[in-house]
């Protein structure tokens, strides 16, 4: 469905530009993006951890087997389905070239069994069919697995988060939610805020099991995430593409699919094109500033600048790496400091604990049985947190002055890293931090939530039907031991959660921090090479020629000037 107040002639514009520039693979994407923009197109991206099931919901919103699955981890290239007359498939490879394929030969492309961490490497994969959830513009994309035990699938995942205009989170119930999927969904949220959550393989669960998954996965949005009104749908794809089993929250997703694609279908499009736009246009524009620099300087200053920047790359990441093994030993001993501090609370906590939770339990009104029980389990789980909640209120300052304290060497030669980095006079990394500090260098959140041990507090046949014999006092007794018990568990197990969050935190941002500078300053390598490359050709073809070549990347530069691509992108 085209939108009339989106004409793409912009992009249309870009990709000229880029063409006019050399750069072939530049262009390319932006025809995708215009293509997509002229006929309306958004994309919502199924995502996800492996196994989630996220091809086999996609395949039963549109009412047929047309993905792969399998048991294990399978996609491994993101797919895009959309809108068409007839069934078809076209593959698109690295190289630049595509080739059309039958739907039933998907499997040989974009599974890991037949293209085992992408050997074939295969960009996308585009389908058409006829559906009619699909007739309004929205595409379903089918997404690697993130954590999947091919490095890749996660790698793959990321690299299409800035396409995405809107997402489906397949989550399952073991866990709900994991740490990875709560950082992807963070990382999508800042780009545009329509997410629909999917629990998954419902029917794979019990009643008491769907329920608290559903709860735990609504608390863990609304206080990780700040999602409050997530919607959260219970589904099994398996059972509506078998046409088995009872609706579950079926109908309201497809609702809410095509509610999202009535209301918002146009301003995600619209917004899909500026967001485009502005990243095109920034790696257009480095590359021609790259150009002209490249034919002003004589070849021996530039070819001396591209060995400088390789070295530059190569002392980056010799240093990132010596920083790793430095700051993986000074994490150790923040680790052991804060294990030490978690034990002296757990040893005064755990008696202090046993001691009111034995004092509440007497109170409880209920006499015995069922009622009884159930509250001495919701007593623990409010005690351990309250204990919990003060004791990481005391904590985590003391844990952030550890985690400064842990970072203060890392930080200084980060700092002198940088610093030598842009006293290179190598314009091309002026935009590279000056400085790091735990405050902006560390930027990961906390992805703290407590587990709630309930599977430990299920009761045998035997003790249920002795439940119902017990005097009051005798029940009493065997609560204040079996869920005193669970208490000193719960608090044992979320006290290492702190622990465990806190540390992967620190990890994390310095993974980013690394990550950030080896992929600037990589990129930047490859650009110098080439404009290189054309500045030779151009220079041995004369004086003229090399003044020709200046004026007419500078015209190019102009042209991408006026098509007013500095603005902030508007998000829906």
């Amino acid at each position: 469905m085209t939108d009339p107040r989106v004409d793409g002639s912009r992009l249309d514009t870009l990709a000229r530009l880029a063409l006019e520039a050399g750069l072939e693979h530049l262009a390319a994407e932006a025809r995708l993006l215009e293509a997509r923009v002229r006929d309306g197109r958004f994309f919502v991206a199924c995502i996800g951890q492996f196994k989630r099931g996220k091809s086999s919901l996609i395949n039963a919103l549109l009412g047929e087997s047309v993905l792969p699955i399998g048991v294990a981890p399978v996609t491994t290239v993101v797919t895009v389905v959309r809108h068409g007359p007839r069934r078809g498939a076209r593959v698109r490879f690295a190289a630049g070239d595509g080739q059309d394929v039958s739907p039933s030969d998907l499997g040989t492309y974009v599974t890991e069994e037949l293209n085992p961490e992408n050997v074939k490497a295969v960009t996308a994969v585009e389908v058409s069919m006829p559906c009619a959830l699909l007739a309004t513009g929205m595409c379903l994309v089918d997404t690697p697995g993130i954590g999947s035990v091919f490095a890749g699938n996660t790698e793959a995942t990321r690299a299409f988060v800035p396409h995405v205009d809107a997402a489906l989170v397949v989550l399952g119930a073991d866990p709900p939610i994991s740490a990875d999927e709560l950082a992807l969904v963070e990382e999508i949220a800042r780009q545009c805020p329509h997410l629909l959550f999917v629990m998954n393989k419902a029917d794979k669960l019990t009643d008491a099991e769907r329920e608290e998954a559903t709860e735990f996965t609504r608390r863990v949005l609304a206080e990780r995430a700040g999602r409050r009104d997530a919607l959260l749908f219970e589904v099994s794809a398996t059972e509506h593409l078998a046409g088995q089993g009872p609706e579950r929250g079926w109908s309201a997703l497809v609702d809410a699919l095509k509610t999202l694609a009535r209301q918002s279908g146009s301003l995600l499009v619209r917004t899909a094109e500026k967001r485009g736009l502005v990243l095109l246009a920034g790696r257009l524009r480095h590359h021609l500033d790259e150009e002209i620099g490249a034919l002003l300087r004589p070849v021996e200053e530039s070819e001396r600048r591209v060995a400088q920047l390789k070295a530059l790359v190569t002392e980056a990441e010799r240093s990132l790496n010596d920083l790793g093994y430095l700051f993986t030993a000074e994490q150790e001993r923040l680790g052991r400091t804060f294990f030490e501090r978690m034990e002296a609370f757990l040893t005064a906590a755990k008696p202090e604990a046993r001691r009111e939770f034995a004092e509440a339990l007497r109170a409880v009104p209920a006499r015995r049985g069922s009622a009884l029980r159930n509250r001495a389990i919701d007593l623990a789980h409010e005690i351990s947190k309250r204990r919990l909640d003060a004791w990481l209120a005391k904590a985590q300052p003391a844990a952030e002055a550890l985690y400064v304290e842990a970072t203060a060497r890392f930080v200084e030669i980060a700092n002198g890293f940088l610093e030598k980095l842009a006293r290179s006079g190598e314009p091309a990394l002026e935009d590279l931090p000056r400085s790091v500090s735990p405050e902006t260098g560390f930027r990961a959140r906390s992805r703290l939530y407590y587990t709630e041990l309930t599977p430990l507090t299920a009761r045998t046949p035997l003790g249920w039907f002795m439940d119902l014999f017990r005097t009051r006092e005798r029940q009493l007794a065997v609560l204040d031991r079996q869920i005193g018990e669970y208490l000193e568990t719960l608090l044992f197990t979320n006290a290492n959660r702190i622990a465990n969050d806190f540390d992967e935190r620190v990890l994390e941002s310095r993974r980013q921090f690394q990550f950030e500078i080896q992929s600037y300053l990589k990129e930047t390598v490859a650009s110098a090479e080439q404009a290189l490359a054309r500045a030779r050709e151009h220079r041995a073809r004369g004086s003229q020629a090399v003044q020709g070549e200046v004026e007419r990347v500078r015209t190019l530069s102009d042209r991408l000037g006026v098509l007013d691509l500095g603005r902030e992108v508007t998000k829906p």
